[in-house]
């Protein structure tokens, strides 16, 4: 089944630069995603097979989806923080759910178990 991938953000937050956000916004999704795709963390020997950020795959420009973002202007400023990379993994489980009925429930993402 192919399908296409887009990821919208929203926010509501009082801010000087809203491009700043955007980006923040565009950022932490494709940083949930990665996580949701490739975060597993291997064990051997009771220790993590990755030392550091160099063994951690990452998703390439291929394979990001078209990421939109709409901020909301509000009157009081405050902090952002990294509000979108929380939202990525149960929409996109839910997403997977509606489209497929499967429940997703083991993270990462297996897309071999999907395409069964």
């Amino acid at each position: 089944m192919a399908f296409t991938l887009k990821v919208t953000g929203a926010a509501h937050y009082a801010v000087v630069n809203p491009d700043t956000i955007a980006a923040q916004v565009q950022g932490r999704a494709l940083f949930g995603l990665t996580a949701l795709r490739y975060g597993a963390t291997p064990l051997k020997g009771g220790r993590t097979e990755r030392s550091n950020l160099h063994d951690y795959r990452r998703m390439r420009m291929n394979g990001v989806p078209a990421i939109e973002s709409h901020i909301k202007s509000a009157e009081v400023l405050g902090g952002f923080g990294e509000a979108a990379s929380a939202c990525v993994t149960p929409a996109m489980t839910q997403a997977i759910f509606a489209v497929a009925g499967t429940r997703i429930r083991p993270l990462p993402i297996d897309t071999n178990r999907l395409q069964s």
